[in-house]
């Protein structure tokens, strides 16, 4: 073997050596983690509970064991309206939720998980990743000792569960209700009685009659908590969620203790999990649907004419917040100077 060769042989071996000398360093460097994740669904809830799911499986599989968000079903560490706090706190590690179930304590955070006639899911995500919306959130969150990983986002919900037909809006006025998000101020608005109930609590609650009727997500969803036994008419479009974003919630401190590493494999989980949930959001609704109509449901339509009343509220409400709320105002802003420059761009790319 001539000189030249030797030393080819002789460096080739010696990167190997420093290659694998630097993996083994990286997985000995990877600390272990075993944190507690609730979920606001169940895992029986198709996409929400399966994407927690997910998100549990891929982050293990992905550091090799290393860490460990366990699963816990709805309720059982916390109330899961109360998951906030117990974040803040540092007694619940990581809460699966939605940013929509923290508006009793800021109200604007609802725009970062779902907006009246807002757009598709390209577009939203455009605006919190690229428009300045996970800026707004990482600053407002931050403030309260918080961060949180955009995790999971669906395609369009519907209207609502109703006992009977209606066709106008103004008939839903005096209905209790249950409502997420900026959808149930706009409803507020429209006369109707609104609450927030998480999602095991709503089928009870409607069943005993203490609603008259609910939203809550997509037929996949919908069709797992059996909201069609008491409510046989399914309303469309769900104007006030077209898309929807839920999120990793852990406490600030908590997170920065964490090596870079950790972090990645954490943001690439959410990543991966965020795809997951789009695709399989939109793929599953058609064979829920059908199952739902041979169970009796009816869907209905609201015609143009009511959907306009809808956003006519929508606009009101969108107005007198941001007039008294300065932070709504900044959020509020940022998200519709987004969609009057995406305009310029999607309102010619894409067929009508």
């Amino acid at each position: 073997m001539n000189s030249s060769r030797q030393i080819k042989v002789v460096l080739s071996a010696a990167l190997s050596v420093c290659f694998l000398a630097f993996t083994f360093s990286s997985a000995q460097a990877l600390e272990r983690i075993r944190w507690k994740m609730q979920s606001a669904w169940g895992s029986q809830v198709k996409i929400l509970g399966e994407t927690a799911l997910h998100i549990e499986k891929t982050v293990k599989t992905i550091s090799d064991g290393k860490i460990q968000l366990r699963f816990h079903e709805p309720n059982s560490l916390v109330p899961v309206l109360e998951m906030w706090d117990a974040v803040k706190q540092g007694s619940l590690d990581v809460a699966f939720t939605t940013p929509g179930y923290h508006a009793g304590k800021i109200p604007a955070v609802s725009f970062f998980s779902a907006v009246p006639f807002g757009p598709g899911v390209l577009e939203f995500t455009a605006w919190l990743r690229y428009g300045g919306g996970q800026v707004l959130k990482d600053r407002i969150y931050g403030d309260h000792g918080m961060i949180s990983l955009q995790c999971l986002i669906i395609a369009p919900e519907t209207s609502g569960w109703f006992r009977k037909r209606y066709t106008r809006v103004e008939e839903l006025k005096g209905m209790k209700m249950r409502f997420f998000g900026l959808g149930a101020i706009v409803m507020s608005k429209l006369g109707v009685s609104t609450q927030l109930i998480a999602g095991g609590d709503i089928f009870p609650a409607l069943e005993k009659g203490v609603i008259d009727a609910t939203e809550f997500s997509m037929p996949t969803m919908d069709l797992s908590y059996g909201f069609y036994q008491v409510a046989k008419f399914n309303y469309f479009p769900g104007w006030h969620q077209q898309s929807t974003a839920s999120e990793l919630l852990m406490n600030k401190q908590k997170w920065e203790a964490l090596s870079n590493t950790a972090q990645a494999i954490m943001r690439s989980t959410c990543n991966d999990a965020y795809l997951y949930s789009a695709v399989k959001s939109d793929a599953d609704q058609f064979e829920a649907m059908a199952e739902l109509q041979s169970k009796g449901v009816t869907f209905v339509t609201w015609a143009d004419s009511e959907l306009a009343k809808f956003k006519a509220a929508w606009e009101e409400v969108d107005a007198e917040n941001s007039a008294k709320d300065p932070l709504w105002a900044e959020i509020s802003n940022s998200y519709k100077t987004f969609r009057k420059n995406y305009a310029i761009w999607g309102d010619r790319a894409y067929l009508k």
